[in-house]
């Protein structure tokens, strides 16, 4: 019979007082040693009469005053708060842009097959395993402490998290800047003749207009005759005004250029909105996210239903579900679908743990993890309905087909629905919703990564005691440390650098290597099925056994898949297919990426190497959870009496302090 974990071992009498920290340590030491595998605890039967079984028993407190007790961490206010901010976080700006994008290239109403799929073998598992560790342990990167070797995993998590930050409220500043601009009459893209436009811009959209002879272009301020065999040299006034006036864009990752001052204020703009968001914790954080995360839906049904009355609304919609079953047979459609799972889950960001360490011990995170599984995938699927009605609409307005015009990412959300709305009736109406929505949405991400990030550097350093001001110095100073690093994103070259930062620093690659991590750690270090008895300790039932093989087995090898797919199909980085990154801006994006994939295993080296004794001591003493004050609160003699049967004898062991 394996020996018995300390979690399970026989509860001290009501009136014995409660061990500290230190003695709560200890008694971890008694639990196995944890390389068990997906099979380890289940099946463990009551001891017999006369057979002798280990239990934990206090340590000595050591002479001196004792230690002050930890403040109790704080919780959401009610469950919803919870959802709202899980919501408000995975339900991105990745769920509008890409989703609907990568299901019309891959074959329509097809690719929902592969992309559910890796949704119930690979999205759920693992983020209900954030979710549930975090509930558990407490702690976002101290979550980790269930198997303190490999607490790298948490410091990766949070500068994946970090990176994120940096660069991803760039999208939230050009957003905002966007929307200060259609608060006019006309829209400042829709028309050429501004300081920023070139001589080849042009407001000619109709192609069907376009023959063999000269035909007037009248501009703002000039006039300019052309036909149809120099169309290719003309250039949109959207185009132009992302490149000339947001960007002004340079040549070069090489020449960074001046600082927009227009885009520091904005940005300035964003991160006080961002701080003032999350500066009291997740008690003023759960209440925001009631608006960030409800209204963009509201919105969406309003573009929808504005949408689908215009012409070509329905080709556009039908180009979108339109299935193709032979793309089920192309490697590149499954990829496609990992990589947004993994991406809209927010997977391996570590924020999910961190908003998880905020629910009660006893709340029911199996059936959140199901809830929220279904608003991410199902707002995904939503959102294609309102993005390719408009762009079926722009397709018909310029005589083009919807592949000309069908985009992703920033492409979509600053030059093709721009370009859409200057073709609507009220057109700065319906571009002020679009970005207001694209603002909402974006905000609730950024705000409860940096929350997130946050309680990682506040568990990473503990003071019993400091209060809340201690908290709002953290915020205000990680708020500014990004501030600082998003200033190289406002200059002439900033896009450049924006890209590096997308492509590397919270790539797949990161992702998929953390959340394969995660999984080996707990299915195969710790034990799925100890996890699912700590599990059912909180929720009252064990999940579905199907989760414990996602996590020992299938996730694990969806996992390495897709990241080999994406070693070998590696090329170099460029912007907009012309500009080919230098040699020493790959090596800057890979220093990127392997900041946060090293944490991992460099940990692992400097605790083995640090610990004293055989490898194999060393192994079962960093592989044995550190448990925390509240595991000896909520584990009662009432819950553990139903996992032991009681022993005639008893055997008393001592056990040494885990440091």
């Amino acid at each position: 019979m394996p020996p018995v974990p300390t979690d399970t071992a026989a509860p001290q009498p009501p009136d014995a007082p409660r061990r500290d920290a230190a003695a709560a340590t200890a008694a971890a030491a008694a639990a196995p040693a944890g390389s068990e595998g997906p099979g380890g605890a289940e099946g463990t039967e009551p001891p017999t009469a006369g057979e002798e079984r280990t239990v934990t028993a206090p340590l000595v407190r050591p002479p001196g005053p004792p230690k002050e007790a930890a403040p109790e961490r704080e919780t959401w206010t009610r469950q919803m708060d919870f959802i709202m901010s899980c919501v408000g976080f995975a339900v991105g700006l990745g769920n509008v842009w890409r989703f609907p994008y990568l299901c019309y290239k891959n074959g329509g109403g097809v690719f929902l097959i592969p992309y559910l799929l890796i949704v119930f073998v690979g999205g759920i598992p693992i983020f209900f395993l954030e979710v549930a560790l975090g509930q558990f342990m407490t702690g976002g990167i101290a979550a980790w402490n269930i198997a303190p070797l490999f607490k790298g995993l948490g410091l990766a998590s949070m500068v994946i998290v970090f990176f994120c930050n940096s660069y991803y409220i760039m999208i939230l500043v050009w957003g905002l800047f966007y929307l200060v601009h259609s608060l006019t009459d006309t829209l400042p893209w829709a028309t050429c003749g501004h300081s920023w436009n070139t001589e080849q811009c042009t407001e000619l959209f109709n192609l069907d207009l376009c023959q063999n002879v000269s035909i007037n272009a009248t501009a703002s301020t000039w006039t300019s005759n052309f036909s149809c065999t120099n169309m290719t040299n003309k250039r949109s006034p959207v185009i132009e005004f992302w490149e000339n006036k947001v960007l002004r864009l340079s040549g070069g990752l090489s020449e960074p250029g001046e600082m927009n001052w227009e885009m520091i204020l904005c940005l300035l703009t964003t991160w006080v909105i961002v701080y003032f968001c999350i500066w009291k914790g997740v008690k003023s954080t759960g209440k925001i996210v009631y608006f960030t995360a409800l209204f963009p839906y509201v919105v969406l049904i309003l573009l929808l239903v504005h949408g689908v009355t215009l012409p070509g609304a329905l080709g556009g919609i039908i180009y979108y579900l339109k299935p193709d079953w032979s793309k089920l047979v192309e490697a590149q459609v499954w990829i496609d679908a990992g990589t947004q799972v993994f991406f809209s889950y927010a997977i391996g960001l570590g924020a999910l743990t961190a908003l998880g360490s905020y629910n009660r011990f006893h709340n029911n995170c199996y059936r959140d993890a199901y809830i929220l599984a279904v608003i991410n995938s199902c707002t995904s699927f939503f959102a294609g309905f309102v993005v390719f009605s408009v762009l079926g609409f722009m397709a018909s307005e310029q005589g083009v087909d919807i592949s000309k015009v069908a985009e992703s990412g920033p492409g979509l959300a600053f030059i093709a629905y721009p370009k859409a709305v200057t073709l609507m009736p009220l057109s700065p109406l319906w571009a002020t919703l679009f970005f207001i929505m694209l603002l909402v949405l974006g905000l609730d991400s950024q705000f409860v990564g940096v929350e997130g990030f946050i309680t990682g550097i506040l568990d990473l350093f503990p003071q019993p005691g400091a209060g809340s001001l201690r908290r709002e110095l953290t915020a205000a100073l990680c708020c500014v440390i990004c501030f600082l690093i998003d200033l190289s994103m406002v200059t002439q070259g900033g896009m450049y650098v924006f890209q590096l930062f997308d492509n590397y620093s919270a790539s797949g690659i990161t992702l998929l290597w953390q959340a394969f991590w995660e999984c080996v750690v707990i299915a195969w270090v710790y034990g799925a099925d100890r996890f699912m008895d700590d599990v059912a300790r909180m929720i009252g039932y064990r999940p579905l056994p199907v989760m414990k093989w996602c996590w020992a087995v299938v996730t694990p090898l969806v996992c390495v898949g897709v990241f080999v797919f994406h070693v070998v199909n590696y090329k170099p980085l460029t912007y907009n297919k012309t500009y080919v990154y230098p040699w020493w801006g790959e090596a800057i994006g890979w220093v990127l990426a392997l900041s946060s994939m090293l944490c991992i295993p460099c940990t692992v080296i400097y605790k083995l190497l640090r610990c004293k004794g055989s490898l194999r001591e060393r192994w079962q003493l960093l592989t044995t959870p550190i448990w925390g004050q509240h595991h000896l609160e909520y584990l009662t003699p009432e819950a553990e009496a139903k996992l032991l049967a009681p022993a005639p004898k008893e055997k008393a062991t001592l056990f040494e302090t885990v440091i």
